[in-house]
């Protein structure tokens, strides 16, 4: 276990879905629907083509609202109430996360391309509220999301870290490879191990892997 590669973090970000969850839950499915809803009413297309749409949207600009403004105009505001608005009786309180979160030294972010209030509804679901110092959604990066470069620079400055005394975990390999640019250290929370350059280590425990460090 390389502890010793992060006793120089002192800022640990987190993101949120599928990364302080179990994607077995399968939360996101109920977001993955109200999204196709939403393009069907936006585009006219049929449920078919409008699935299409928001994974295409969501491979090339990182979000499938990010595809919406830019092709469609679409207000982000409402459209980021509507697709967050879903039950999340599903998700569980995570003692041993919350307890490896917990004894982390130094100051604990989550960043999300969702939005912060529904990041902060997850949070408390897990049993993780009061364990962060700050939440940001893709509202606090202008509404540019990850993997952009933007994204972060905006985010990494509100917040005021040091990218190069940071480590960030993420269950989207893209979404670390400006964090690894930056000089981050990197892990991805994955069931399957992915090898990337960009990756410095990886985990399919999170809880696991942070009460080792």
């Amino acid at each position: 276990m390389p502890a010793a590669r992060f006793l120089h973090v002192d800022t640990w970000v987190f993101d949120l879905d599928n990364t302080l969850y179990s994607p077995s839950v399968r939360l996101f499915d109920q977001i993955d629907r109200k999204m196709t809803d939403f393009v069907m009413r936006t585009t006219g297309a049929n449920r078919a083509e409008s699935d299409r749409l928001r994974h295409g949207y969501w491979q090339t600009y990182g979000t499938t609202l990010a595809g919406l403004m830019a092709h469609h105009g679409v207000d982000p505001v409402p459209y980021l109430v509507e697709v967050h608005d879903i039950d999340f009786s599903v998700l569980e309180p995570d003692p041993a996360l919350r307890a490896a979160i917990g004894r982390l030294k130094g100051r604990r972010i989550v960043y999300t391309n969702g939005s912060a209030p529904y990041a902060r509804r997850v949070i408390a679901a897990r049993g993780l509220d009061g364990l962060f110092d700050a939440v940001y959604g893709v509202e606090d990066a202008d509404y540019h999301p990850k993997p952009q470069a933007e994204a972060f620079a905006r985010v990494f400055a509100k917040d005021g870290l040091t990218p190069a005394r940071a480590a960030m975990f993420e269950d989207d390999p893209r979404n670390l490879r400006i964090p690894h640019a930056l000089g981050m250290r990197t892990v991805l929370v994955t069931p399957e191990a992915q090898h990337h350059a960009h990756v410095h280590h990886h985990t399919d425990d999170l809880a696991d892997f942070l009460s080792r460090l």
